[in-house]
């Protein structure tokens, strides 16, 4: 005889505002309103860690590879074409986040994302089957496993929609945030290249630097920031689907994954093409791994930057001084009048975040264990939001500091007094007897050019021209 499929028992009394589902494991009270079934239900209760939720474009992108599939299984005729219509419906409203408040299972959960994918099934199976005017947990026309998962697997469908989320986000998020970042760096480099400073490594007096300069540097790291982001495109590229279980494939049609990363790509405007070794696309998270390295790394740059800002902004009256930053509160809540470089500070605490997301990135990475590597939902969580971060960040950053920075007066004025002009003297004295004039200059408080008119031959038009601090900020 062939098995008999589980239904609630019609006689049962359940409490007010709910409904009776069965699965695997039994009978499931499910809150009457909800889309979600049995399996989603027993996951929030178990699941009860935070109040972390997978972000809103990763649920999207998953509702869109639903409603690919069930197109590319009906075009294989594969699925009863009323079935599929109804699925790419209901796939469609989560696609469109109309079902958001349907996703509530916690970002901590089973490893392989399991919980979030049968989440969308029960709920896009339900939904369809309310369009066909079926009640809810009937399961039938459309059934969440048979119909809405059909050819997939949570293994497959994971990975793949983190890859297709992170490459949308850095494509159309992440990458023009960082352009637009540059661009207010290179403004600013621009507007301040005739203001010559003094430089400084290791926070010491050095030889002197225009402004401009240091702003260029500054833009020069985002840019390069924008070519890493697109080197690890190419990894996130790849995707999983089609492997299912562990790689090799079974329950899908050949055609299948090829069909619905296609249909994909063109949804998205991004790079996506189906993996060549879907063992490898299944057991390890690498790609994630190196797209997380990228951004840490401009996590980094921004951190630099950020810290910059605020070296050169300090005072204003007893600290460098050198640049003004558009003042948007005020800074203290005991001293009357001061104001801080909040937006700077604020950028500097997105990038430290960014960075502990990534050593939780590169710890769930390593944690493969033969075909699968059970970190999926972690991993999606912190590399979506490093991405989200680093790109509000650099707008915000951009908009509401970079591009309000004006020059002030204390760096060329505080050129002069630098001890470090004595540089430009070595090719004529000699490194010794200019170390000697700068050692001078710094017990007698006198400066370079002051001590260089006693101590050396050479004469008023010769120091003019040695030091003369914009010939200074090239080569000679």
């Amino acid at each position: 005889m062939s098995a008999q499929p589980i239904t609630p028992d019609a006689d049962a009394a359940y409490p007010p505002g709910h409904r009776q589902e069965v699965d695997f494991g039994g009978s499931v009270l499910v809150p009457g309103h909800a889309l979600w079934g049995a399996q989603t239900q027993r996951a929030i209760e178990t699941f009860t860690i935070s109040d972390l939720r997978l972000p809103r474009h990763y649920i999207g992108s998953l509702g869109s590879l639903k409603r690919a599939a069930a197109q590319v299984n009906a075009h294989l005729g594969l699925l009863d074409p009323v079935v599929a219509e109804a699925v790419e419906a209901a796939a469609g409203e989560v696609a469109d986040g109309l079902l958001d408040n349907q996703f509530q299972v916690d970002v901590f959960q089973t490893g392989s994302g399991t919980n979030t994918n049968m989440n969308a099934n029960e709920v896009i199976a339900n939904r369809a089957n309310q369009l066909l005017g079926t009640r809810l947990g009937a399961k039938h026309p459309v059934h969440p496993n048979d119909h809405v998962n059909r050819g997939q697997s949570s293994n497959d469908v994971t990975p793949t929609v983190v890859h297709l989320t992170a490459q949308t986000a850095i494509t159309h998020r992440l990458i023009p945030a960082f352009d637009h970042l540059a661009v207010s760096l290179r403004t600013v480099a621009a507007a301040t290249d005739d203001v010559v400073k003094t430089g400084r490594t290791h926070l010491q007096d050095a030889v002197p630097i225009r402004l401009g300069q240091e702003f260029l540097g500054h833009a020069g790291q985002i840019e390069r920031s924008v070519g890493r982001f697109r080197a690890v495109q190419l990894g996130l590229a790849e995707v999983a689907l089609g492997g299912t279980a562990i790689g090799t494939g079974i329950n899908t049609h050949p055609e299948f994954a090829g069909r619905v990363v296609a249909t994909l790509a063109e949804e998205f405007s991004v790079e996506l093409r189906e993996t060549s070794n879907h063992f490898q696309a299944q057991n390890n998270h690498d790609a994630v791994v190196f797209a997380s390295g990228a951004l840490r790394t401009a996590a980094a740059s921004l951190l630099k930057i950020a810290d910059d800002v605020r070296w050169m902004n300090s005072g204003p009256r007893t600290g460098l001084g050198e640049i003004e930053v558009p003042t948007h509160s005020m800074g203290s809540s005991i001293m009357p009048g001061k104001t801080n470089p909040i937006v700077a500070e604020a950028v500097a605490q997105v990038a430290i975040k960014v960075i502990g997301n990534d050593a939780a990135i590169t710890a769930a990475g390593g944690r493969g264990n033969f075909e699968l590597t059970v970190t999926s939902p972690v991993v999606a969580y912190c590399l979506l939001e490093s991405i989200e971060l680093l790109a509000a960040a650099a707008m915000v950053f951009a908009d509401r500091c970079i591009s309000g920075i004006r020059a002030t007066q204390a760096g060329p004025d505080a050129v002069e007094r630098s001890l470090m002009m004595a540089t430009a003297l070595s090719p004529r004295v000699g490194y010794d007897k200019a170390a000697a004039i700068a050692a001078e200059a710094r017990s007698s408080g006198r400066t370079i050019r002051e001590v260089a008119r006693e101590r050396t031959a050479l004469t008023g038009d010769e120091l003019s021209e040695l030091l003369d601090p914009r010939r200074m900020t090239g080569p000679r």
